[in-house]
Protein backbone atom coordinates (compact mmCIF):
# COMPACT_ATOMS: atom_id res chain seq x y z
CA UNK A 1 0.00 0.00 0.00
CA UNK A 2 0.83 3.14 -0.91
CA UNK A 3 2.62 5.35 2.35
CA UNK A 4 0.57 8.64 1.32
CA UNK A 5 -2.32 6.26 1.87
CA UNK A 6 -1.30 4.48 4.28
CA UNK A 7 -1.16 7.69 6.62
CA UNK A 8 -4.44 9.06 5.13
CA UNK A 9 -6.41 5.43 6.39
CA UNK A 10 -4.29 5.40 9.78
CA UNK A 11 -5.23 9.19 10.03
CA UNK A 12 -9.02 9.03 9.52
CA UNK A 13 -9.09 5.60 11.58
CA UNK A 14 -7.58 7.54 14.89
CA UNK A 15 -10.10 10.26 14.64
CA UNK A 16 -12.72 7.87 13.92
CA UNK A 17 -12.05 4.97 16.60
CA UNK A 18 -11.13 7.61 19.23
CA UNK A 19 -14.20 9.84 18.43
CA UNK A 20 -16.84 7.93 18.26
CA UNK A 21 -15.31 5.96 21.67
CA UNK A 22 -15.28 9.38 23.37
CA UNK A 23 -18.73 10.25 22.75
CA UNK A 24 -20.37 6.75 23.69
CA UNK A 25 -18.26 7.04 26.99
CA UNK A 26 -19.80 10.65 27.48
CA UNK A 27 -23.32 9.68 26.42
CA UNK A 28 -23.06 6.02 28.63
CA UNK A 29 -22.00 8.84 31.60
CA UNK A 30 -25.47 10.91 31.32
CA UNK A 31 -27.14 7.92 30.72
CA UNK A 32 -26.42 6.53 34.18
CA UNK A 33 -26.41 10.00 35.78
CA UNK A 34 -29.97 10.14 34.47
CA UNK A 35 -30.86 6.87 35.35
CA UNK A 36 -29.19 7.76 39.22
CA UNK A 37 -30.01 11.15 39.57
CA UNK A 38 -33.41 12.94 40.11
CA UNK A 39 -32.68 16.07 38.23
CA UNK A 40 -30.34 16.40 34.65
CA UNK A 41 -29.33 19.67 34.37
CA UNK A 42 -30.69 21.80 31.24
CA UNK A 43 -26.18 22.24 30.55
CA UNK A 44 -25.95 18.37 30.98
CA UNK A 45 -29.04 17.55 28.51
CA UNK A 46 -27.34 20.38 25.88
CA UNK A 47 -24.21 18.49 26.12
CA UNK A 48 -25.92 14.97 25.92
CA UNK A 49 -27.66 15.86 22.78
CA UNK A 50 -23.93 17.40 21.40
CA UNK A 51 -22.45 13.82 21.93
CA UNK A 52 -25.10 12.23 20.26
CA UNK A 53 -25.22 14.71 17.10
CA UNK A 54 -21.20 14.56 17.14
CA UNK A 55 -21.56 10.45 16.90
CA UNK A 56 -23.79 10.44 14.37
CA UNK A 57 -21.73 12.51 12.10
CA UNK A 58 -18.66 10.32 12.87
CA UNK A 59 -20.72 7.21 11.86
CA UNK A 60 -22.45 8.63 8.55
CA UNK A 61 -19.43 10.47 7.43
CA UNK A 62 -16.09 9.15 8.90
CA UNK A 63 -16.44 5.45 9.40
CA UNK A 64 -17.48 4.74 5.42
CA UNK A 65 -14.98 7.64 4.50
CA UNK A 66 -11.92 5.55 6.42
CA UNK A 67 -13.38 1.67 4.85
CA UNK A 68 -12.84 3.77 1.41
CA UNK A 69 -9.50 5.04 2.17
CA UNK A 70 -8.34 1.64 3.09
CA UNK A 71 -9.62 0.12 -0.39
CA UNK A 72 -13.13 -1.34 0.24
CA UNK A 73 -15.44 -0.62 -3.07
CA UNK A 74 -19.64 -0.31 -3.81
CA UNK A 75 -20.02 -0.22 0.22
CA UNK A 76 -23.43 1.64 -0.96
CA UNK A 77 -25.91 1.55 -3.46
CA UNK A 78 -27.72 4.92 -4.69
CA UNK A 79 -30.31 4.55 -2.04
CA UNK A 80 -27.81 4.16 0.70
CA UNK A 81 -26.04 7.07 -0.44
CA UNK A 82 -28.37 9.47 0.19
CA UNK A 83 -29.71 7.96 3.40
CA UNK A 84 -26.22 8.27 4.77
CA UNK A 85 -25.48 11.77 3.22
CA UNK A 86 -28.73 13.04 4.07
CA UNK A 87 -28.17 11.79 7.89
CA UNK A 88 -24.66 13.29 7.74
CA UNK A 89 -25.94 16.67 6.84
CA UNK A 90 -28.32 16.78 9.34
CA UNK A 91 -25.97 15.88 11.94
CA UNK A 92 -23.43 18.18 10.80
CA UNK A 93 -26.24 21.32 11.43
CA UNK A 94 -26.96 20.00 14.28
CA UNK A 95 -23.12 19.90 15.69
CA UNK A 96 -22.80 23.66 14.56
CA UNK A 97 -26.90 24.39 16.31
CA UNK A 98 -26.07 22.74 19.24
CA UNK A 99 -22.82 24.13 20.20
CA UNK A 100 -24.64 27.88 19.38
CA UNK A 101 -27.08 26.91 21.46
CA UNK A 102 -25.10 25.83 24.42
CA UNK A 103 -23.01 28.88 24.52
CA UNK A 104 -26.13 31.43 24.19
CA UNK A 105 -27.71 29.12 27.19
CA UNK A 106 -24.35 30.09 29.55
CA UNK A 107 -24.69 33.19 28.40
CA UNK A 108 -28.11 33.41 30.11
CA UNK A 109 -27.56 31.50 33.00
CA UNK A 110 -24.50 33.69 34.03
CA UNK A 111 -25.96 36.67 33.36
CA UNK A 112 -26.58 39.27 36.22
CA UNK A 113 -30.34 38.76 37.43
CA UNK A 114 -31.07 42.57 36.82
CA UNK A 115 -30.08 42.45 33.17
CA UNK A 116 -32.91 42.31 29.79
CA UNK A 117 -32.41 38.52 30.42
CA UNK A 118 -33.68 37.89 33.52
CA UNK A 119 -37.11 37.31 32.48
CA UNK A 120 -35.84 34.58 29.87
CA UNK A 121 -33.72 33.07 32.99
CA UNK A 122 -36.77 31.48 34.54
CA UNK A 123 -38.06 30.00 30.94
CA UNK A 124 -35.02 29.04 29.36
CA UNK A 125 -35.18 25.32 30.91
CA UNK A 126 -38.47 25.17 29.93
CA UNK A 127 -37.67 25.76 26.32
CA UNK A 128 -35.00 23.23 25.69
CA UNK A 129 -37.27 20.61 24.63
CA UNK A 130 -38.72 22.46 22.18
CA UNK A 131 -35.99 23.71 20.79
CA UNK A 132 -34.03 20.39 19.97
CA UNK A 133 -37.43 19.64 18.66
CA UNK A 134 -37.56 22.85 16.25
CA UNK A 135 -33.57 22.44 15.60
CA UNK A 136 -34.13 19.21 14.28
CA UNK A 137 -37.35 19.86 11.82
CA UNK A 138 -35.50 22.63 10.68
CA UNK A 139 -32.25 21.05 10.00
CA UNK A 140 -34.35 18.24 8.19
CA UNK A 141 -36.58 20.32 5.65
CA UNK A 142 -32.85 22.61 5.17
CA UNK A 143 -31.26 19.08 4.19
CA UNK A 144 -34.24 17.32 2.46
CA UNK A 145 -32.35 18.70 -1.19
CA UNK A 146 -29.14 16.71 -0.20
CA UNK A 147 -30.60 13.10 -1.39
CA UNK A 148 -31.58 14.44 -4.51
CA UNK A 149 -27.89 14.95 -5.21
CA UNK A 150 -26.54 11.84 -3.69
CA UNK A 151 -25.80 8.69 -5.75
CA UNK A 152 -22.74 5.87 -5.80
CA UNK A 153 -20.24 6.25 -7.62
CA UNK A 154 -19.96 5.23 -10.96
CA UNK A 155 -17.14 3.85 -13.33
CA UNK A 156 -14.96 6.12 -15.01
CA UNK A 157 -14.47 10.07 -14.71
CA UNK A 158 -15.74 11.89 -12.12
CA UNK A 159 -18.47 14.73 -13.85
CA UNK A 160 -17.72 18.24 -13.52
CA UNK A 161 -19.96 19.90 -10.35
CA UNK A 162 -19.44 16.28 -8.51
CA UNK A 163 -18.42 16.22 -4.79
CA UNK A 164 -16.25 12.91 -5.04
CA UNK A 165 -16.53 11.32 -1.58
CA UNK A 166 -15.18 8.10 -2.51
CA UNK A 167 -17.89 6.32 -0.83
CA UNK A 168 -20.60 8.43 -2.51
CA UNK A 169 -21.14 10.87 -5.51
CA UNK A 170 -22.61 14.59 -5.12
CA UNK A 171 -23.56 15.48 -8.22
CA UNK A 172 -24.81 18.92 -8.42
CA UNK A 173 -25.35 19.13 -12.50
CA UNK A 174 -24.44 22.41 -13.11
CA UNK A 175 -22.55 25.27 -11.51
CA UNK A 176 -25.87 27.22 -10.79
CA UNK A 177 -26.52 24.12 -8.25
CA UNK A 178 -23.09 23.82 -7.05
CA UNK A 179 -22.93 27.63 -5.88
CA UNK A 180 -25.80 27.91 -4.63
CA UNK A 181 -25.50 24.80 -2.26
CA UNK A 182 -22.37 25.89 -1.00
CA UNK A 183 -23.43 29.60 -0.80
CA UNK A 184 -26.15 27.94 1.42
CA UNK A 185 -24.51 25.52 3.79
CA UNK A 186 -22.06 28.28 4.57
CA UNK A 187 -24.60 30.53 5.34
CA UNK A 188 -26.15 28.61 7.34
CA UNK A 189 -23.35 28.08 9.37
CA UNK A 190 -22.22 31.53 9.72
CA UNK A 191 -25.12 32.69 11.19
CA UNK A 192 -24.77 30.71 13.84
CA UNK A 193 -21.32 30.50 14.06
CA UNK A 194 -21.55 34.38 14.66
CA UNK A 195 -24.27 33.72 17.06
CA UNK A 196 -22.10 31.35 19.61
CA UNK A 197 -18.96 33.87 19.33
CA UNK A 198 -21.26 37.02 20.63
CA UNK A 199 -22.02 35.02 23.22
CA UNK A 200 -19.09 33.49 24.06
CA UNK A 201 -18.16 37.14 24.03
CA UNK A 202 -20.87 38.16 26.01
CA UNK A 203 -19.76 35.18 28.67
CA UNK A 204 -15.95 36.65 28.79
CA UNK A 205 -17.07 40.35 29.60
CA UNK A 206 -18.73 39.04 32.17
CA UNK A 207 -16.35 36.62 33.91
CA UNK A 208 -13.98 39.47 33.43
CA UNK A 209 -16.01 42.99 34.20
CA UNK A 210 -18.86 41.66 36.66
CA UNK A 211 -17.66 38.64 38.52
CA UNK A 212 -18.59 40.45 41.43
CA UNK A 213 -22.00 40.83 40.72
CA UNK A 214 -22.36 37.54 39.56
CA UNK A 215 -21.18 35.97 43.27
CA UNK A 216 -23.43 38.22 45.04
CA UNK A 217 -26.61 36.32 43.06
CA UNK A 218 -25.80 33.50 45.10
CA UNK A 219 -26.04 33.14 49.21
CA UNK A 220 -23.14 33.59 50.95
CA UNK A 221 -22.77 29.16 51.83
CA UNK A 222 -23.21 28.68 48.50
CA UNK A 223 -21.00 31.37 46.86
CA UNK A 224 -17.34 29.39 46.84
CA UNK A 225 -18.37 26.07 44.73
CA UNK A 226 -21.79 26.84 42.54
CA UNK A 227 -19.93 30.05 41.41
CA UNK A 228 -16.71 28.38 40.85
CA UNK A 229 -18.87 25.55 39.09
CA UNK A 230 -20.63 28.65 37.20
CA UNK A 231 -17.41 29.92 36.10
CA UNK A 232 -15.88 25.89 35.04
CA UNK A 233 -19.26 25.60 33.06
CA UNK A 234 -18.53 28.84 30.80
CA UNK A 235 -14.76 28.51 30.25
CA UNK A 236 -15.82 25.19 29.18
CA UNK A 237 -18.42 26.55 26.63
CA UNK A 238 -15.74 28.96 25.55
CA UNK A 239 -13.30 26.38 25.25
CA UNK A 240 -15.73 24.19 23.10
CA UNK A 241 -16.61 27.31 21.07
CA UNK A 242 -12.98 28.06 20.01
CA UNK A 243 -12.38 24.35 19.21
CA UNK A 244 -15.29 24.80 16.96
CA UNK A 245 -14.00 28.11 14.96
CA UNK A 246 -10.65 27.01 14.53
CA UNK A 247 -11.60 23.76 12.66
CA UNK A 248 -15.12 25.64 11.25
CA UNK A 249 -12.43 28.11 9.48
CA UNK A 250 -10.20 26.11 8.18
CA UNK A 251 -13.19 23.72 7.07
CA UNK A 252 -14.78 26.71 4.84
CA UNK A 253 -11.67 27.94 3.83
CA UNK A 254 -10.66 24.40 1.73
CA UNK A 255 -15.08 24.51 1.23
CA UNK A 256 -14.45 28.14 -0.56
CA UNK A 257 -11.50 26.81 -2.67
CA UNK A 258 -13.52 23.52 -3.36
CA UNK A 259 -16.99 26.13 -5.18
CA UNK A 260 -14.13 28.04 -7.24
CA UNK A 261 -13.12 24.70 -9.47
CA UNK A 262 -15.26 22.44 -11.23
CA UNK A 263 -13.91 19.18 -10.43
CA UNK A 264 -12.12 19.06 -6.68
CA UNK A 265 -8.59 16.99 -6.26
CA UNK A 266 -9.38 14.04 -3.82
CA UNK A 267 -6.41 15.17 -1.79
CA UNK A 268 -8.70 18.41 -1.22
CA UNK A 269 -11.99 16.99 -0.15
CA UNK A 270 -10.17 14.56 1.97
CA UNK A 271 -8.53 17.58 3.96
CA UNK A 272 -11.69 18.95 4.28
CA UNK A 273 -13.37 15.66 5.57
CA UNK A 274 -10.41 15.72 8.13
CA UNK A 275 -10.57 19.05 9.59
CA UNK A 276 -14.40 19.25 9.23
CA UNK A 277 -14.73 15.92 11.50
CA UNK A 278 -11.93 16.95 14.14
CA UNK A 279 -14.58 18.81 16.58
CA UNK A 280 -16.70 15.62 16.70
CA UNK A 281 -13.89 13.89 17.66
CA UNK A 282 -12.16 16.23 19.79
CA UNK A 283 -15.08 17.76 22.08
CA UNK A 284 -15.93 14.68 24.13
CA UNK A 285 -12.52 14.27 25.39
CA UNK A 286 -13.10 18.61 26.13
CA UNK A 287 -16.45 17.53 28.16
CA UNK A 288 -14.77 14.46 29.91
CA UNK A 289 -11.72 16.37 31.31
CA UNK A 290 -14.13 19.46 32.27
CA UNK A 291 -16.58 18.31 33.51
CA UNK A 292 -17.07 16.54 36.68
CA UNK A 293 -19.87 14.66 36.63
CA UNK A 294 -18.90 12.44 34.03
CA UNK A 295 -15.09 12.45 35.08
CA UNK A 296 -16.50 11.02 38.39
CA UNK A 297 -18.92 8.62 36.70
CA UNK A 298 -16.11 7.27 34.33
CA UNK A 299 -13.83 6.65 36.85
CA UNK A 300 -16.07 4.77 39.50
CA UNK A 301 -16.73 2.56 35.86
CA UNK A 302 -13.21 1.81 36.14
CA UNK A 303 -12.36 1.25 39.87
CA UNK A 304 -15.57 -0.68 40.55
CA UNK A 305 -17.33 -1.41 37.55
CA UNK A 306 -20.09 -2.92 40.17
CA UNK A 307 -21.00 -0.06 42.67
CA UNK A 308 -20.65 3.29 40.62
CA UNK A 309 -21.79 6.43 42.79
CA UNK A 310 -21.25 10.21 41.90
CA UNK A 311 -20.32 12.93 44.73
CA UNK A 312 -23.70 14.91 43.88
CA UNK A 313 -21.07 18.40 44.43
CA UNK A 314 -21.11 20.80 42.01
CA UNK A 315 -23.95 18.78 40.33
CA UNK A 316 -25.77 21.88 39.09
CA UNK A 317 -22.89 22.97 36.76
CA UNK A 318 -20.29 21.48 33.99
Amino acid sequence: MDLCITIKGVSFLLQTGLGILGNLLVLLAYAHIACSDSRVQPVDKILCHLAFANLLLLLTRCVPQTMTVFGLKDLLNDSGCKAVIYTYRIARALSVCITSMLSVFQSIIIAPASSRWVGLKVRVSQLLFPSFAALWLINMAVCIAAPFFSIAPRNGTVPEFTLNLGFCHVDFRDSLSYVINGVAVSGRDFIFVGLMVCSSGYILLLLHRHGKQVRQIRSPDQRSSRNAAETRAAKTVVTLVTLYVVFFGIDNIIWIYMLTVAQVPPVIADMRVFFSSCYASLSPFLMITSNKKIKNKLSCAAANPEQMSLDTEDSTRI
